[in-house]
Formats: C-alpha cells, sequence, structure tokens
C-alpha cells in the first residue's frame, strides 16, 4: 500500500499548466478512448492551483463513475465496482478505501456545483490521463481497452457511421412520467440511474436527429417544458457523439428512489417509463396525467405499405392524411396544456394493434384518428362523417370535433355515428376516427389536398380537441 501511495502523491504532483490560473477555461477539450466528450452548455472545465477541475456531474454522465452527494458533510464519494473514493469540500485530505492520501487541490463549490480534481480521479479509477498544452485537451483512455486509432480526416457521412446505418430522432416528448422518443428505426437504449443530481441517462447508440435536428447539432442541448411535472425538474436532450452518432437524454429529477425505470418499443416510439413507486409521497393518478398537460394522440390513417383508399384522381388517402395530422400537430404544439404524440409522423405503417398499444401506454387523455373517404361507384357522394365507439365520452368527442369540421370546411354533414373499429373499439380513452371528405369526389378531393382547406381542418380539429379537454377538465 505504501508504494501505491507514493506512486498516487507522484502522480498528483504532475501538474497541468493552464493560462489564467482560477479562470474558466471553455476551450478546453476532454477527449475520452478517441471520442470528445460533450459538456453541457452550463458546465465549465476549470483551472484551480494549476490542477483541471470539472463538475462531478461531468464524472458521473460520462465517465460513467457513481457518485454520491453528502449536502451535509460537504462529502463526494466516487464509487467504481469495489473502488471507492471520498473527498470533501474545501479539504485535500481525500481517502481512497480507506487510507489517506493529500491532494494538491482541495474539490471546491462553484456556482453551486462541485468541483473535483480531474486527474485525481481518473488516475484512480484506471483512466491513463494526458494533456496537450497546446490544443488545451485533456485526453483520457481506459486501461482495458487498446489505443484509439487517429479519426479518419473524411468527414462523418449523415446516417451512416461503420457501415451502421443510425437511427433518427424526430421528436421528443415528456408526459405522464413517459419519455417519448420518434424514431425512424427501432433503438435499444441503454439507461443509467445516477445521483447529484438525481437523474436517468437514456443514450442512444447509432441515432442521431432527423427532423428535430436542424439547429441542434453537436455540442448544444435541448430541453422540454416539463414545469408542473411531479419529481421531474429538468429533461434535457443532445447529439452526445458524432461518429458513431450516439444521442442523449438526461432527465433529472427531485427523488430517483421513487421511480421505477422500464422501457418499450411501440410503432416507431420508444417509451422510457419512470413509474412512480407507491411509497414516494406523490400522487399518483392512473386515470389522468400530472402537472396539467393532457396527452394527445393524433394518428394519421393508413401510411407506408398501406396507401389507404385511392382518390378519383388515383391520389392515395395516406397522403392526405399525414400532411393535414402534421398541420394538427404544429397547432397542438403552441398549446402549453397540451402534450401531443403522433402514432407516425413519418410515411411509415405502424398496424392498428400498434397505434392502439401506442394510445394505451401513453394513458391519453385523447386518440383522434385521422382518414379520408372514398366510394369509388359513386363519384357524387361527398361530406363529412366522424365515428365513435360506444363510450359516451368518445361520443361527447366525436360530436364536438364534428361541429367544429362542418362549421369550418362547410362539406354536407353526414353525421356522427357509431363505429366498431378496432382503433376506437380498443383504445381506452376518448377516441374518434374522422373521415373529412370523399376523396372519390373530383370537387371535394381537390379541396381536401389544398393547403388552405387542410389548415381550416387543422384548426377545426385542434378547436374540438380544446372543446372537449376543456369540458372534461371541468367536470
Amino acid at each position: 500500500m505504501r508504494k501505491f501511495v507514493s506512486v498516487l502523491l507522484f502522480s498528483l504532483f504532475f501538474l497541468i499548466i493552464l493560462p489564467n490560473v482560477g479562470q474558466a477555461a471553455p476551450q478546453t477539450k476532454i477527449i475520452l478512448d478517441g471520442q470528445e466528450l460533450v459538456l453541457p452548455s452550463d458546465v465549465e472545465v476549470v483551472n484551480v492551483n494549476n490542477n483541471v477541475m470539472i463538475p462531478i456531474r461531468v464524472v458521473a454522465e460520462n465517465l460513467k463513475f457513481n457518485v454520491k452527494w453528502d449536502q451535509k458533510s460537504q462529502n463526494v464519494s466516487i464509487e467504481q465496482n469495489a473502488k471507492v473514493l471520498s473527498l470533501n469540500v474545501g479539504k485535500k485530505e481525500a481517502r481512497v478505501q480507506n487510507e489517506k492520501v493529500t491532494l494538491n487541490t482541495a474539490p471546491k463549490l462553484i456556482k453551486n456545483t462541485v468541483v473535483v480534481p480531474l486527474r485525481f480521479v481518473s488516475e484512480e479509477m484506471g483512466l491513463s490521463v494526458s494533456w496537450n498544452n497546446k490544443e488545451k485537451i485533456v485526453g483520457l483512455t481506459s486501461t482495458e481497452v487498446p489505443p484509439v486509432a487517429e479519426p479518419s480526416p473524411e468527414p462523418a457521412v449523415p446516417g451512416v457511421g461503420n457501415n451502421i446505418v443510425w437511427s433518427k430522432v424526430n421528436d421528443i416528448s415528456f408526459a405522464n412520467q413517459q419519455l417519448v422518443v420518434s424514431v425512424d428505426t427501432q433503438v435499444t437504449p441503454q439507461i443509467t440511474r445516477l445521483s447529484n443530481p438525481d437523474r436517468i441517462v437514456v443514450d442512444l447508440p447509432n441515432t442521431t436527429f432527423g427532423d428535430i435536428g436542424s439547429t441542434l447539432q453537436q455540442g448544444t442541448t435541448g430541453k422540454l417544458d416539463v414545469s408542473g411535472i411531479a419529481n421531474v425538474t429538468e429533461v434535457r436532450y443532445a447529439l452526445f457523439k458524432n461518429d458513431p452518432a450516439q444521442v442523449r437524454v438526461v432527465i433529472e429529477l427531485n427523488n430517483l428512489s421513487d421511480v421505477q425505470v422500464s422501457s418499450q418499443y411501440v410503432s416507431g416510439k420508444l417509451i422510457v417509463d419512470l413509474a412512480l413507486t407507491a411509497t414516494s409521497g406523490i400522487p399518483i393518478n392512473p386515470a389522468g396525467n400530472e402537472g396539467g398537460k393532457s396527452i394527445v394522440v393524433i394518428d394519421p390513417g393508413h401510411g407506408g405499405k398501406d396507401p389507404g383508399t385511392i382518390g378519383i384522381s388515383n391520389t392515395q388517402e395516406k397522403d392526405f392524411t399525414l400532411p393535414l395530422a402534421l398541420k394538427v400537430q404544429a397547432l397542438l404544439l403552441q398549446e402549453p396544456d397540451i402534450e401531443v404524440v403522433m402514432t407516425r409522423d413519418t410515411d411509415v405503417y405502424p398496424t392498428r394493434p400498434e397505434r392502439v398499444q401506442l394510445a394505451n401506454t401513453l394513458n391519453a387523455d385523447v386518440f383522434v384518428s385521422i382518414h379520408g373517404n372514398s366510394v369509388k361507384a359513386s363519384p357524387q357522394t361527398t361530406g363529412t362523417e366522424t365515428y365513435y365507439y360506444k363510450r359516451s365520452s368518445s361520443k361527447e368527442l366525436a360530436d364536438i370535433v364534428h361541429r367544429h369540421l362542418i362549421e369550418a370546411l362547410g362539406f354536407k354533414d353526414r353525421k356522427v355515428k357509431n363505429g366498431n373499429l378496432e382503433v376506437l373499439r380498443n383504445t381506452t380513452m376518448p377516441a374518434v376516427l374522422l373521415e373529412v371528405g370523399f376523396l372519390s369526389n373530383l370537387v371535394e378531393e381537390q379541396a381536401m389536398l389544398s393547403e388552405s382547406v387542410q389548415n381550416k381542418a387543422a384548426q377545426a380539429i385542434v378547436d374540438g380537441i380544446k372543446e372537449f379537454l376543456h369540458q372534461s377538465n371541468e367536470q
């Protein structure tokens, strides 16, 4: 042990020389096993007495050590397998497996964030450390992995890496204690529970951003509005790595012990469920959603291999339902009290059971399926009709949305009807299926495919949903 401590002390006196002692050094990069760690925008690498110091949040989230913080004693405990480091804010004395070690610089509390010596923590946890003073790069290498080859000078091709086709994230939402990530191909998440602060880290390997990534590149962070949601303080997401691509979502919590985490993939959606435990002291309401937000599932009919009905001009129903549904989504995204989830947002085909399962898994408040009608043998047939199945709440929703559609579009009123349809019968929330108009009628088809009529229809659907939710909340 004396030899171990001597070697340790020698390593501590190997100083990293940085300019501007005591000043933040945001230009400093940390490279772990050949991959640059993406530091959150509010995280700073600092230089204290010629020692690089990093927030313990970076230690936990990026180096994957287990970190525990005791506010009362100001103690930081860092664990990996059976090895434990114990450090205290303001004290140079640390413990490595209960052996005392003197640090060059004590951990500090800076801007309500605890920073610890990077070299000490990394080397004690089996990482070799190098320093490039010219480029201001800290290199960390896991001793159990072979040296990483220099990266290729060729730029990465979006969507492809190492002959692997990357999944693309097109939407991220959080409601009812569930993270919902819309991906174009199935992805298996790597989920880690971390402390200080309490949080769930969801890593999506071989995944990059699709539609939502136009302004979100590596090194920048997006955040979701989670105000009013029990036990959740923040949900942020970023492109953690570029090659191979990896998206990371971090869910910060008030109390990690209050949740049980599970995940499933349903109809193009990765759902990470943070089920509140019965002993958490937080009210659990399985019949509704916390934080005042209502979950609305919008279902563009058909898609992918299923074109739906064929219009009089050989148009496909799926090419009408998706654009209209996306307009509905865009309007609902502006509603602070509504969380919208799409059964599909691209030209893919979720099966009817998958659409039902998604809505039921989310414990949605409203399900709206959008369709276009057709009777090829009767091209003169026109009008709007809306279907529900048995439940009085579904009938109420159907009546309201149908009324708004008729008023907005002026199509013939074909009434609200009871229909034994799978997406209505097997869903557990108020659910309707809208047959907006007849693609088999030339005049109505042209109207339904026009931007102006779709905008009117989208606004009518949203107005109907909002009216129904308002009435439901008052009851």
